[in-house]
């Protein structure tokens, strides 16, 4: 590999999630579960409180990556970290967990939409647009290996303090890593002199009147919708269906990690198909089965093996997602578009905490994860039809996929 500044970046993304996922599977769902004993109700009300300000964070932050690029706004954001996560060694109750995680949200926004925006940028001759998302997506999904199991030495160790120190830390050498990048100038210069809610609007009204972003971004959210229960209930499912510690917690989530490292690295070598919309339909069905491989028992070698399989499905889904929605984002509006896909995300994970620990309640944890895995399945294969519409469309980025139809193939008209 070349591009030196694709590593960098790549780098930095690992280091900096690796903390973050400790941060968050351990320290934050450990010490509201086992440390604080909440209930499904109040985990989900810091969820939702995440969810909230993550939404905010990234539609702001869409707007300040177009104007002034990824790499400023990954750096200040990540700087901004540092305070919040040392924070955390403070709360003693439930209500200042979920005030300083909804702080986190907001400002981890920014990093996400920044690393989401890098990819067309650090391209070049040698270096595909797949090739770039799969290192990036690769290098983040990494951080689930050695997060999580960070984060259960630390807790064993010496004690749930020590993960906040680890978290910032990690954001420090993402700050040092990213100031040597380079990016490559967009195409079209960027308007400094508009308002940044006129911005805003311009950057959501593109994604949504274009049927070949606006497919995958949808599909996403459905995606997150299908499995956004996980965000009450997993820490619930090794408390009190699987009967463990908060440790496991973090080891399987390791065992998670090492999956999506293994999805990520597959992508690229998958049949070029599989780099479409259809491609898309088939993986999200897919992420739903595999989330049923990973709840659908009470056997903790089964859960292990299942963590492990769902892992490397969303790891392909994750950079395929990426592809197809940078394949057609064009250069002034990329961190605009990267930012509306990511407010999808997080609305798709807020809304089941509205009804998780309702359903939760009447029909248990376990079942409730069940059948959002189910629904997504469902709902994924419904859109076929409009995938194969979708790929008939031309693109802004040539991706593998390109050429791939038939000559009695005929072109669909790109509006809504």
């Amino acid at each position: 590999m070349r591009n030196k500044d694709l590593l960098r970046v790549a780098a930095a993304r690992f280091i900096s999630r690796a903390g973050g996922e400790a941060a968050f599977f351990v320290g934050i769902w450990g010490k509201a579960a086992y440390e604080f004993a909440a209930t499904p109700a109040q985990i989900a009300v810091l969820m939702g409180t995440v969810s909230v300000a993550s939404i905010i964070g990234t539609v702001l932050s869409g707007v300040l990556v177009d104007r002034y690029d990824a790499r400023r706004v990954l750096m200040i954001a990540e700087a901004f970290f540092i305070p919040i996560t040392l924070a955390f060694i403070f709360p003693s109750g439930m209500a200042q967990l979920t005030v300083l995680s909804g702080l986190l949200g907001f400002f981890g926004a920014p990093v996400m939409t920044a690393a989401a925006s890098f990819a067309p940028f650090l391209t070049d001759a040698e270096t595909p647009i797949e090739t770039v998302n799969a290192w990036i997506e690769g290098a983040s999904s990494s951080s689930f290996v050695i997060g999580p199991g960070i984060g259960a030495v630390l807790v064993s160790l010496i004690g749930m303090n020590a993960i906040w120190v680890f978290d910032a830390l990690t954001s420090l050498a993402a700050v040092v890593l990213v100031w040597r990048v380079t990016l490559r100038p967009a195409e079209k210069a960027r308007d400094g002199g508009s308002h940044p809610f006129a911005e805003l609007r311009e950057g959501l009204r593109y994604t949504y009147a274009h049927r070949s972003l606006r497919y995958p971004i949808l599909l996403g959210t459905a995606t997150w919708l299908g499995f956004g229960a996980f965000s009450a209930l997993e820490p619930l499912f090794y408390r009190d269906v699987l009967h463990t510690g908060v440790a496991t917690i973090g080891w399987m989530n390791t065992l998670f990690g090492i999956g999506m490292v293994t999805g990520a690295w597959l992508f690229t070598r998958l049949p070029s198909r599989v780099s479409s919309a259809r491609g898309l339909a088939f993986v999200c069905s897919a992420v739903g089965l595999g989330a049923l491989a990973y709840v659908g028992t009470r056997l903790l070698p089964v859960v292990a093996a299942g963590a492990i399989a769902w892992g490397v499905i969303i790891g392909v889904a994750d950079v395929l997602l990426r592809t197809l929605i940078q394949a057609d984002s064009p250069d002034e509006l990329v961190g605009r578009i990267a930012g509306a896909s990511q407010m999808h995300r997080q609305a798709g994970e807020l809304l089941p905490l509205a009804v998780a620990p309702a359903l939760a309640a009447a029909f248990g944890v376990q079942a409730v994860l069940i059948g959002g895995g189910l629904v997504l399945s469902v709902v994924a294969l419904l859109t076929l039809g409009e995938a194969r519409a979708v790929d008939r469309l031309p693109r802004l980025r040539p991706t593998r996929a390109v050429g791939l139809l038939s000559a009695n193939d005929e072109p669909v008209s790109p509006n809504p």
